[in-house]
């Protein structure tokens, strides 16, 4: 992924991706079946990824071999040739949200330079994420909520009371919550979907000055991607909750656990991100089909390489989408 061209085309390339990925998804909105809403949006990706022109390699994927059928870390995509490129996807972010019709459903892609991505199981980690024009390690994965809420206000010029901190609505942050309300700053709970929290900080108008809390390595990963090509800021750091979860990190040559990794580590080289609105978010629209078999898709790319973010409308005739039956 050298080649500025190059560059451009799989910037295109991978909107095709989710795109397709998207639409299948969509047609499982509200049916009440998660894995079958995840199948078809995988199994559009890959018919997607098969004319994908790179010798491509799943770094950060669905999970392991052997626990899913595509999309696995180790897997090859792509046509095969140059350029070599490390893969991150998710084929449907969001899944239980298609099932029961909610909000801000995403699948998503990152492409890098062969060895660009972190690999490893996709367990917990925290993270820690700001966006753009920040003094750099403004915030700190190690300091208190109220210390990092401190120093972030003090660089926006604004009140602690002004920040908005998004975070999964789960019961293991119940301790970050209250930590943040004591502190005086205001929360925005998600359901799901921490990909777009994380990318939120770092795009204007989308009303988040900071996310806070733990989620999978494969979305943090690709969030780390998308904030490469934003001029975010991310630290990270891994959550070992067993013997079997240190026993796979050993295997994948992760010597220290507890390591805290910046937005490199888990991204480096020249990035490619993309993102399509299954439903819609405060990120993007989600999916429309209008009628005639066409449907509308609104995405998102972004390059490190230019720090370039386009918002992509689509007009899609969904019987061309996909070359699966």
């Amino acid at each position: 992924m050298t080649d500025a061209v190059t560059d451009r085309n799989l910037a295109l390339e991978a909107v095709r991706v989710t795109e397709a990925a998207a639409v299948a998804a969509m047609a499982h909105l509200g049916g009440g079946d998660e894995r079958a809403a995840d199948e078809a949006a995988v199994k559009a990706m890959m018919d997607s990824l098969d004319t994908l022109m790179v010798d491509g390699t799943v770094r950060m994927g669905e999970g392991e071999e052997g626990e899913v059928e595509d999309l696995y870390t180790g897997q090859k995509l792509g046509t095969g040739g140059a350029p070599k490129a490390d893969v991150a996807v998710l084929a449907l972010e969001g899944k239980s949200i298609i099932a029961r019709g909610g909000y801000n459903a995403l699948s998503v892609i990152a492409l890098a330079q062969d060895g660009g991505f972190m690999s490893v199981p996709n367990i917990y980690m925290e993270k820690i994420a700001v966006g753009p024009g920040l003094p750099q390690d403004v915030v700190d994965l190690d300091a208190d909520p109220a210390e990092n809420l401190a120093a972030l206000a003090k660089a926006k010029k604004v009140k602690v009371s002004d920040l908005v901190v998004c975070m999964l609505d789960r019961p293991r942050h119940a301790q970050i919550v209250t930590k943040v309300r004591e502190a005086g700053a205001r929360i925005r709970l998600i359901l799901d979907g921490d990909v777009s929290g994380v990318v939120a900080t770092a795009l204007p108008g989308a009303g988040v000055d900071i996310f806070l809390g733990s989620g999978r390595a494969t979305q943090g990963v690709l969030a780390a991607a998308a904030l490469r090509g934003l001029g975010g800021q991310m630290q990270s750091r891994l959550i070992v909750r067993n013997e079997d979860e240190t026993a796979r990190l050993r295997k994948a040559g992760v010597t220290d656990p507890h390591h805290k990794y910046g937005l490199t580590d888990m991204a480096a080289g020249n990035v490619t991100f993309a993102a399509t609105g299954v439903t819609t978010g405060p990120m993007l629209s989600g999916v429309q089909f209008p009628g005639r078999g066409m449907a509308t898709t609104h995405s998102l790319v972004v390059r490190s390489k230019t720090l370039t973010l386009r918002y992509i409308e689509g007009h899609h005739h969904v019987s061309k989408l996909s070359r699966r039956s």
